[in-house]
């Protein structure tokens, strides 16, 4: 399963949730699905914001998880 890997990039860069939910400017209930990996897909364009914001690229926002592929968390 890809997760999105924000939350670790954020304790590195000593962000809170509160600050990256605030400048992305989205509800916070599609904030915290997303953060949490609640989510089945994720525009491209908040990909862009988010490596933006955290001064990464994309194959630092995600991360595979082999051992939980999708079809067992459904």
């Amino acid at each position: 399963m890809v997760r999105l890997n924000v939350l670790e990039l954020l304790q590195r860069q000593g962000h809170s949730k509160y600050w990256l939910y605030k400048q992305l400017g989205m509800s916070y209930q599609n904030f915290n699905k997303m953060v949490n990996n609640e989510t089945q897909s994720i525009k491209l364009e908040r990909i862009e914001t988010l490596c933006q914001l955290l001064n990464c690229t994309p194959n630092d926002l995600f991360q595979i998880d082999w051992e939980h592929p999708d079809s067992e968390e459904k």
